[in-house]
């Protein structure tokens, strides 16, 4: 049986390579995380799915001089690992500049061997 310390450093190492294909827009990492059923509930509240969310990156219109996460607190129950963390972003998108952190919350969840990422969500710091 798996320990639980285990499963939370492989959930930290897929978070990891999501956070490191963010600078270079590695648009296939990204989307090998992104499970196929992955929403990302958005500050004003809708919701965006995976492919809108990789098209984002694709449009070549956002570029990142800064994305990083740290601060980790991971919970793994059965197949599915909550992830909250903090996150530090600042580039540009569609030539609007942007800066900020942000406390989130990821679900990650086992399927077929792999964690993916099936939702995340995130608030905006104030610092």
């Amino acid at each position: 049986m798996v320990r639980e310390t285990e499963l939370i450093a492989d959930v930290l190492a897929v978070e990891d390579s999501w956070v490191a294909a963010h600078n270079p827009l590695d648009v296939d990492v990204l989307s090998r995380i992104l499970d196929e059923s992955y929403g990302q509930i958005q500050p004003a509240g809708s919701v965006i799915g995976r492919e809108e969310l990789l098209n984002s990156y694709r449009s070549e219109e956002r570029r990142w001089e800064i994305a990083q996460g740290d601060n980790y607190e991971v919970r793994v129950t059965g197949q599915v690992a909550l992830l909250i963390g903090r996150w530090r972003g600042r580039g540009e998108n569609s030539g609007e500049k942007f800066d900020y952190s942000a406390r989130f919350l990821a679900i990650y969840q086992k399927i077929e061997g792999d964690w993916k990422l099936i939702s995340d969500v995130s608030i905006p710091l104030n610092d």
